[in-house]
């Protein structure tokens, strides 16, 4: 039985409960929230929705999310582009970021080698890394990946693409405890563990 007297109210409940972290009374409270603001509000919010998912692009240099073919942050001339961090997705660029410690670029690999989810080494952005760093001036390729045997196993066979073509394959340092995902990290602590980056080391 529906417990809404409007159908509208119980569409807009059931969408918001369909996103990550969502669950069934935060989603009505949202809608409750939205309810109460002025129609021009509520207006913006879906029209920041909709602009979101149809005009935002994948950097083709890097695989960010950008507003244009090239990310703000490949484009920034004052980043140093010798030095590319590897990361799994783009919340792990805004977790770095957000600690102001990197100062050079990235690339974003779309995910992580795992066999048991049926993820290959073709599913995600390793080949266009390759590409990156036999066409550009890379002297190093910074591994910031989970602490994880997915990301050990996809940061070894990044390692074993790139160790005769750049000059240092290095790994965020383990030594700080920054945990399986990067995004869940301290902004200092995660700082650290770049600035006290280590040469990898094949085990």
């Amino acid at each position: 039985m529906n417990s809404y007297s409007s159908h509208l109210l119980e569409e807009l409940v059931t969408e918001f409960g369909k996103l990550p972290g969502i669950g069934r009374r935060t989603a009505v409270r949202l809608a409750l929230h939205l309810l109460k603001q002025d129609v021009s509000r509520a207006d913006k919010l879906g029209n920041a929705i909709i602009n979101l998912r149809n005009g935002v692009k994948y950097c083709k240099r890097c695989h960010n999310i950008s507003d244009n073919d090239i990310c703000f942050i490949c484009c920034d001339h004052k980043r140093n582009s010798a030095i590319i961090c590897v990361v799994e997705d783009i919340r792990d660029v805004m977790a770095i970021e957000n600690t102001g410690q990197f100062r050079g670029i990235y690339h974003v690999l779309g995910g992580i080698i795992s066999p048991m989810d049926g993820i290959g080494p073709g599913e995600i952005n390793v080949d266009s890394l390759v590409l990156r760093v036999e066409n550009e001036e890379v002297e190093e390729v910074i591994l910031a990946l989970p602490a994880t045997t997915e990301g050990d196993t996809t940061g070894f066979y990044i390692f074993k693409r790139l160790s005769d073509k750049v000059r240092s394959v290095s790994v965020i340092s383990r030594g700080v405890a920054i945990g399986d995902e990067l995004e869940f990290a301290d902004e200092i602590t995660l700082g650290k563990s770049i600035i006290n980056r280590i040469p990898y080391i094949k085990s």
